[in-house]
């Protein structure tokens, strides 16, 4: 199954979570519900934009941030998500 990269603008947050390819997230609820994370203070309707990688995770560092997730005391990966901050 591959994975996908997904930004949350109302919150800054990049999530990595594996679907089908015919699955499409639109929402932080669906994303979070996906990714078995609480999705905290953040709207369930806020938009989510699936970012263009390749296939590959999107670091912090590509997004303004140079320490990697691991340095920040960010999971690297568990249950179905890598989370990127």
């Amino acid at each position: 199954m591959p994975t996908y990269d997904y930004l949350c603008p109302s919150n800054g947050r990049v999530l990595e979570v594996r679907h089908s390819m015919s699955e499409r997230l639109t929402t932080w609820a669906e994303l979070c519900k996906l990714a078995e994370i609480d999705p905290g203070d953040t709207a369930a309707e806020a938009p989510i934009e699936r970012l263009a990688n390749g296939g590959q995770i999107v670091s912090r560092s590509s997004l303004g941030d140079k320490q990697a997730p691991c340095q920040m005391g960010a999971p690297c990966c568990g249950a179905r998500a890598c989370g990127l901050d």
